[in-house]
């Protein structure tokens, strides 16, 4: 696995995604008490930023028409959204982000 730092973890408060860019892939970088997650900053309905959604628990809803997806599968939880995100491997060390771009934990090719 190749992790690159994507962002302090003071900046992605709990509950909040925060978008960031590795490279040429888009991620929304999400928060939940000890949990961190990356996944593609991509609605796979409307291609809009899901860094700019709410976050509730482990979902992320796309602002644009209310998609949920999962933020541990990328599985969509709520309608119009069929098609499940990319997710990618996370790292927290000495109070930093890492995500593997190289790598997607459910097999989905980002967008």
């Amino acid at each position: 696995m190749s992790f690159e730092r994507a962002c302090a973890l003071a900046d992605v408060p709990e509950d909040e995604a925060l978008g960031v860019t590795i490279g040429a892939q888009d991620l929304a970088v999400a928060r939940h008490g000890e949990e961190v997650f990356a996944v593609e900053d991509l609605c796979s309905h409307a291609a809009v930023a899901l860094s700019e959604g709410e976050v509730e628990g482990c979902t992320v809803e796309c602002w644009l028409h209310g998609s949920r997806f999962d933020l541990r599968t990328g599985k969509p939880t709520g309608l119009p959204a069929t098609e499940p995100v990319a997710t990618f491997p996370v790292d927290v060390r000495d109070g930093d982000i890492y995500v593997d771009i190289t790598t997607t934990l459910n097999g989905v090719t980002p967008q």
